[in-house]
C-alpha cells in the first residue's frame, strides 16, 4: 500500500467517521449548511482518494472534476453557514448572484479536456510508486483562486464584525469558525507545491474543518436555547401545545393539551375548531381577544370544570404567532398548570390587592353601566319600528369578523384599541333615528322623497346624540369612532351618499367599515318592503358596489370573511328573517 493510498485513505475514511458522529448528533435547528457541509467534504475526499488510487488518465479527469464540487461550493456553503451563525442576514440577491459565480467556475471545470480554460493540461505519470498529477493551469483558474480568497476574507470579516458588535454569539464560537480560516489559506498556498510530490493539502484542510464544524454543531444545540425551550415546553408533561392555523383549522397538539381540552381529540388535522363547542368558547375566542387586542389579550386563565373544588385545575394560557421567524402561519397557545400558584396568590392576598380589586369591580359596573345605557338606547330605537333588536346585535357581529380578518393580515395596520371601540360603537350607528317621525319610521312602504329626506336626518342628528352622550367620556378615541360611525355610516366612496357627501378616503375607515355590515345585514335579512335575500344575491350587490358605494379597499377582507358571515347568518336560522327597520 502507497503512501498516498494510506493519506487519502486515512483523511477520506475519517471524514465519514465525523458524517456519522454528526448525524448521530444532529439537530433539527442546526444550520442547513452545516448539513450540506457534511455531506460535501467526505465526498470530495472519497474523490481524492480515488483519485489517486488510479493510474487510468480517464479516471483521473473524473475524479478531479468531481473533487472540484469542494473547491467550488464548499467556498459558497461555507460563508452562508458562517453568515448565518454570525446572526448576519444576507440578502436573496446576493445568495443568488454568489451561487451563480460558483456555479459558472463548476461549468468550467467540466470543461477540462476539451478545452483550456480551466485546465491547458493533465499528465498522469508515476514516481517511487506515487502517482503524481501534472496540471497546467488555463487563464480562469487564476479567477478562481481569487474567488476562494475573496470566500475566506468575507468569513473572516463577518467573524471580527460578530466578535466586536454581537452580544447574542458566543465568543467560543467565533474563535472556532475562525480557526479553520488560516488552515485554508496555508492549505490553498501549499497545495501548488505539495501536488509535485503527489500530496495535496486541500483535503487535509477539509477534514480540519469539518472537525471543527462538528464541535460547532455540539456548541450549537447547547446555545439554541429558545429553540430547546420550545421542545422541552411540548415534551413536557406540565405544558399543553397547540397550533391553529389562520382559517381556524386545527395543525397539532401534544398529549398534555389534549388532556386539558379533550375535545381535541375529536378533531382531525386541518379539522376546523369551530366544530366543537368547547374548542370555538375556548381556543377560538382566545384567538379573537388576541387579534383585536394584542398589546393586553396575550395571556388568559382557563379554569377546567371538575365535579370537586379540590379537583379544579387552573391553566395559564399563553397565545401568539406561529412563525418562521419571516412570516406568520398561525397561532400557537400554551397552556400550563397554574394552580397550585393561582391558589398561592389566592391566600396571600393582601388589603391592598382587595382594594384594588375592588376599584376594578366598581370601574368595571361603571363602564357595563354606560355599555348597558348606550345598548339600552339602541335598542329602544329599534323597538320603536317593531324590531327585535336583531339588527344592532348583527351588524356589531359583521364588523367584528371583517376586523378579524384585517387584523390577521395586518395590511393596514390597525390599533387594538381601533377594534375594540368601533365594535363596541356599532351598536350606536342608528341612534338618530329616535329624532325621526314614528309615520316615516314605522312606514312599511317605499318613503316619498320628501321623507326620505327626512329620513336621512338621521346621521347627523345621530352624530349629535352620541356627542352629548360621551362628551364627558376620558376615551377620546371611542368617542370620536362612535361619531364617525353614526354620522358617515351611509357615506359613499362615489361622493353621492348622505349627508355630507364625502369621497374616498373623506370617509373615516370606521364608517366605511360599519356601511359594509350595515348593508349586508339589510340585504340578507327581511323588510318591510322586501323579503331577505340569498347569500349568493346579497354578496352579488355587495361586490357591484366595490369602489362606487363602498371601499373597494376592503374588499379583499370581506371575501375572506364572507365565508364566516354567511355560517353566522345561517346559525341564526328563521330569526334574521324577521321585519327589520323599514327604511334604513
Amino acid at each position: 500500500m502507497s503512501e498516498q493510498t494510506i493519506y487519502y485513505g486515512s483523511i477520506s475514511i475519517l471524514s465519514y467517521v465525523l458524517l456519522v458522529i454528526y448525524l448521530f448528533r444532529w439537530h433539527k435547528h442546526l444550520d442547513a449548511h452545516m448539513t450540506v457541509i457534511f455531506a460535501l467534504i467526505p465526498a470530495i475526499n472519497l474523490s481524492y482518494w480515488l483519485m489517486y488510487s488510479s493510474a487510468d488518465p480517464e479516471a483521473v479527469m473524473t475524479c478531479l472534476k468531481l473533487s472540484y464540487l469542494g473547491g467550488c461550493f464548499l467556498p459558497w456553503v461555507l460563508t452562508m453557514c458562517v453568515a448565518g451563525l454570525c446572526n448576519f442576514r444576507v440578502s436573496g440577491l446576493t445568495r443568488i448572484a454568489t451561487f451563480l459565480v460558483s456555479t459558472v467556475f463548476y461549468l468550467l471545470v467540466l470543461t477540462m479536456g476539451n478545452s483550456e480554460l480551466f485546465y491547458k493540461g493533465l499528465s498522469v505519470s508515476k514516481s517511487g510508486g506515487r502517482i503524481i498529477l501534472s496540471k497546467i493551469y488555463g487563464p480562469t483558474h487564476t479567477a478562481y483562486y481569487v474567488s476562494l480568497f475573496l470566500y475566506l476574507f468575507a468569513d473572516l470579516a463577518l467573524i471580527l464584525r460578530s466578535y466586536n458588535r454581537q452580544r447574542q454569539v458566543s465568543r467560543r464560537m467565533l474563535v472556532l469558525l475562525y480557526v479553520p480560516i488560516p488552515i485554508s489559506i496555508l492549505g490553498y498556498s501549499l497545495n501548488r507545491i505539495t501536488a509535485q510530490f503527489g500530496f495535496e493539502a486541500v483535503p487535509l484542510t477539509y477534514l480540519i474543518g469539518q472537525a471543527v464544524y462538528l464541535s460547532i454543531a455540539h456548541r450549537m444545540a447547547v446555545y439554541n436555547k429558545s429553540d430547546m425551550l420550545v421542545e422541552s415546553m411540548v415534551d413536557s408533561s406540565e405544558t399543553g401545545f397547540v397550533t391553529v392555523d389562520f382559517k381556524d383549522r386545527y395543525l397539532g397538539s401534544n398529549e398534555t393539551a389534549r388532556a386539558i381540552l379533550p375535545a381535541l381529540t375529536t378533531i382531525p388535522v386541518d379539522g376546523s375548531i369551530n366544530k366543537s363547542e368547547e374548542l370555538q368558547s375556548t381556543i377560538g375566542e382566545w384567538i379573537d381577544d388576541f387579534l383585536l387586542n394584542r398589546e393586553t389579550a396575550r395571556h388568559f386563565t382557563y379554569r377546567k370544570p371538575a365535579r370537586r373544588e379540590a379537583d379544579e385545575k387552573l391553566y395559564a394560557v399563553t397565545v401568539d404567532y406561529l412563525t418562521d421567524g419571516i412570516r406568520n402561519y398561525g397561532f400557537q397557545i400554551l397552556l400550563r398548570d397554574d394552580t397550585k400558584n393561582q391558589k398561592y396568590i389566592q391566600l396571600l392576598g393582601t388589603f391592598n390587592t382587595d382594594l384594588q380589586k375592588e376599584v376594578e369591580n366598581k370601574t368595571q359596573r361603571i363602564v357595563d353601566m354606560h355599555d348597558s345605557l348606550i345598548m339600552g338606547m339602541a335598542t329602544m330605537v329599534e323597538s320603536r319600528d317593531n324590531s327585535t333588536g336583531g339588527h344592532i346585535r348583527r351588524t356589531s357581529e359583521g364588523v367584528r369578523l371583517l376586523l378579524k380578518e384585517m387584523k390577521i393580515y395586518d395590511s393596514m395596520n390597525l390599533s387594538d384599541s381601533f377594534c375594540k371601540n368601533l365594535i363596541k360603537a356599532a351598536p350606536m350607528h342608528d341612534l338618530g333615528k329616535i329624532a325621526v317621525d314614528d309615520a316615516i319610521l314605522r312606514k312599511a312602504g317605499p318613503l316619498t322623497p320628501e321623507e326620505r329626506e327626512k329620513m336621512k336626518r338621521h346621521s347627523a342628528e345621530g352624530a349629535r346624540i352620541v356627542h352629548e352622550i360621551l362628551k364627558e367620556t376620558d376615551d377620546e378615541e371611542f368617542r370620536r369612532i362612535a361619531e364617525n360611525v353614526a354620522h358617515y355610516h351611509h357615506e359613499r366612496v362615489d361622493g353621492k351618499g348622505y349627508p355630507d357627501g364625502l369621497k374616498g378616503s373623506e370617509i373615516p375607515l370606521e364608517a366605511r367599515i360599519m356601511a359594509i355590515a350595515d348593508s349586508y345585514d339589510a340585504l340578507v335579512s327581511k323588510r318591510g318592503y322586501k323579503e331577505a335575500y340569498s347569500f349568493e344575491k346579497a354578496n352579488r350587490i355587495i361586490l357591484e358596489g366595490m369602489g362606487t358605494q363602498f371601499d373597494e379597499e376592503l374588499q379583499w377582507y370581506y371575501e375572506k370573511a364572507r365565508p364566516k358571515l354567511e355560517a353566522y347568518y345561517a346559525a341564526e336560522g328563521e330569526e334574521h328573517y324577521k321585519t327589520d327597520t323599514p327604511n334604513s
